[in-house]
């Protein structure tokens, strides 16, 4: 059974379309029943009154006999098959917390639901190696065991697929976690909990502290310092990913974390613009624009710029509606709070107070205070806030270059890295442009690269790590190396 504890006693928190209190997780769920309510409890000071309490016990962190794996992964493909029964609810569930469009949350819904899968199989794959040894009566194994319990500390904006991303691989890898969701969508994180006690994961492996806003400092400090904590593991912003690496660093824990980007989006004069066209919207305004992975500046060369731009615009006007994420014609949802759309104005105003041209949106939405709307800037320049700043908001800003190289060197100046994109019809180009580009993840010609397969995670400031893929478990295995002599 999994379990979960509440940190501080709070209403639940506003939805982002009318900011009245979002309907607790069970109002979507006709069918499972009510889950058991959260106790109310102060702040963990130790892990064990966040519900862990303890390291892993046998069978769940043994890798040895080839049963243990597979009860794991038994366990992890009921858990998928429970979320793949529930998926209308649990997508209800992210629409009514976060106001993400109802199809984009069904679509995080199966997204989330995958890594389950694909780490239930990983969890029958943790193999060791037998090294020769110089001297003829000695072997060598190297093991692989997992680290513990890890703490994994979730974003708002992808509220699902963050945890199972996490927690898939450690399950797989034989840790018990404490997942702390964000504050402003708890009951995403919950529901899942609840179909892990329908799988039959044991008590205490997958845990679950929700807290408030005033109090996600004090629980996230707890969980980087508790000595029972061997992992953790941050999806957020670098300004955050330093504080708890600096927390962590006293116990000299094991660290993953995937912070902040400012995703280059190149279009070279040999692109095709339709198809640059078709890439960026999907790049830029996937969940309103509040991804990590989205493109925030747009460089575009000098003999294809007029002609992207007005595509764009026209694409923007076309197909993006902005509304309540339950309405099906819906694209476009709130920003999470109105703290996020202050930063989109503020970005748009200190632009247009630089020179740049407001080629559609540019303010608030009359819906509400947590609506902006889709907005393209052009004569963008470097010295703007939204060249250098990550927006996360609906905000396309299009800086035009002359050359290859110039192109390459704007991109490579942010302090992160995570996510690049570039289009190009060019081989030589794309060689050349794919390797030069300071990122963790590239997409040519592509402007979605988010996929179970592949490995998930940047370079510079956006993080350690990686995420998903056969090298997700990695980050939740140790290496013990076993040497046997007298043989």
């Amino acid at each position: 059974m999994a379990s979960w504890a509440a940190a501080g006693s709070r209403p639940p928190p506003p939805s982002p379309c009318t900011t009245r209190p979002a309907a607790p997780a069970w109002a979507w769920w006709p069918t499972a029943g009510r889950p058991r309510p959260a106790p109310r409890c102060a702040p963990p000071t130790r892990l064990s009154a966040a519900g862990g309490g303890s390291r892993p016990s046998d069978p769940w962190d043994y890798t040895g006999p080839t049963w243990i794996m597979q009860e794991r992964s038994s366990l992890l493909r009921k858990w998928y098959d429970l979320m793949i029964q529930n998926k209308d609810d649990l997508a209800k569930i992210i629409t009514a917390e976060s106001g993400k469009p109802l199809k984009e949350a069904q679509g995080e819904i199966l997204y989330s639901a995958l890594f389950l899968e694909w780490f239930s199989e990983e969890a029958r794959r943790i193999y060791g190696d037998v090294i020769c040894m110089p001297a003829k009566e000695k072997r060598a194994l190297v093991l692989k065991q997992p680290v513990g319990v890890a703490a994994v500390i979730t974003p708002w904006n992808f509220p699902s697929a963050m945890i199972t991303r996490k927690v898939g691989a450690a399950l797989a890898a034989g840790c018990t976690v404490v997942v702390k969701p964000a504050e402003d969508t708890p009951f995403s994180a919950l529901a899942l909990a609840e179909l892990a006690n329908q799988a039959g994961i044991p008590p205490g492996v997958y845990n679950v502290v929700p807290c408030s806003r005033k109090k996600a400092k004090e629980v996230g400090e707890a969980l980087c310092t508790d000595l029972l904590v061997s992992k953790i593991s941050f999806t957020g912003s670098t300004a955050t990913g330093k504080m708890l690496l600096h927390h962590a660093a006293n116990s000299v824990k094991r660290v993953s974390m995937e912070l902040g980007g400012h995703a280059p989006f190149i279009v070279f004069d040999s692109a095709n613009v339709d198809q640059a066209v078709a890439g960026a919207m999907a790049s830029k305004f996937r969940n309103s624009g509040q991804t990590c992975v989205c493109s925030n500046r747009f460089l575009v060369q000098k003999g294809i710029h007029d002609s992207f731009v007005k595509k764009f615009a026209e694409a923007m006007k076309t197909y993006l509606h902005v509304g309540n994420g339950f309405e099906e014609r819906t694209t476009q949802g709130p920003l999470i709070n109105e703290k996020a759309v202050e930063k989109v104005e503020k970005q748009v105003s200190d632009a247009v107070s630089k020179g740049a041209t407001v080629v559609t949106g540019g303010k608030r939405h009359q819906l509400g205070k947590n609506f902006f709307e889709p907005t393209l800037l052009s004569n963008v320049t470097q010295d703007m806030l939204c060249s250098h700043e990550e927006t996360f908001g609906p905000l396309a800003p299009v800086i035009k270059f002359d050359t290859e190289e110039e192109a390459v060197a704007i991109a490579n100046a942010a302090d992160v890295g995570l996510a690049g994109y570039f289009y190009s019809q060019d081989p030589a180009q794309i060689w050349r442009v794919a390797e030069k580009l300071e990122v963790g993840m590239v997409g040519v010609n592509e402007g979605l690269i988010s996929t179970v397969e592949c490995p998930f995670g940047g370079v510079k400031q956006s993080g350690l790590g990686r995420e998903g893929s056969k090298y997700g478990i990695d980050e939740y295995l140790e290496l013990k190396y076993v040497c046997l002599g007298g043989l």
